[in-house]
């Protein structure tokens, strides 16, 4: 069973990730779905999407939930019916979820690629990071994932990456930041933490 890796941030919430090594079919084996989400799946085109979907239900399975215990709202948020907080992310060969008692969280992974210096300026103040040479697309990997860990918590689609959400300057070495959602004249600030394995970064927010 693949369960990559699991991290206690309390006693209240954890983070689990899982690596993404069996078929469709023998994920199907493991898993219950609800009738929408059987439809949901069987609509999806991409074989790592479905995979993707299925590895996420086996990641709440780990922690005593089934499909059933998951709802989303009209943006898109998940929740869990028991009322405690969730957030879910896959990319590729992993997927992970953060769940926490009493705390809104967010969780993305991202594959680190080259691809993400070309897009930099739609999210961050690309000339902060010019001076980083070859460790860039690290960085920029773990902006855009504590962008989007922030963008999940908040839940609703008015967000914009480069007017409302912020994240501190940080050093790779010490794998954690702030960052500051700025909206609405309020301004709330969420610790962010980060971790890489296999060329992929995971970024979780609380």
């Amino acid at each position: 069973m693949p369960l990559f890796k699991t991290i206690t941030l309390n006693k209240n919430a954890k983070v689990l990730i899982w690596k993404i090594k069996e078929s469709f079919e023998e994920l199907s084996k493991d898993v219950f779905l609800t009738d929408k989400n059987q439809n949901r799946v069987n609509n999806m085109k991409s074989e790592i999407h479905k995979r993707g979907f299925l590895s996420v239900r086996c990641l709440l399975k780990e922690v005593g939930y089934s499909d059933e215990d998951l709802i989303y709202d009209e943006f898109g948020k998940p929740h869990l019916k028991d009322k405690k907080y969730i957030s879910i992310t896959h990319s590729y060969t992993f997927s992970g979820i953060i769940i926490a008692d009493d705390t809104p969280v967010g969780i993305d992974i991202e594959m680190q690629r080259d691809k993400i210096k070309k897009i930099a300026h739609k999210f961050t103040p690309i000339k902060k990071y010019t001076e980083i040479g070859e460790n860039l697309i690290k960085k920029l990997t773990v902006v855009w994932g504590a962008k989007e860990s922030l963008y999940k918590i908040y839940g609703k689609k008015k967000l914009r990456f480069l007017e409302h959400i912020f994240i501190d300057y940080f050093s790779l070495k010490q794998n954690k930041t702030k960052g500051k959602i700025k909206y609405n004249n309020k301004i709330i600030t969420f610790d962010i933490c980060f971790l890489e394995f296999e060329g992929f970064t995971c970024v979780y927010a609380f």
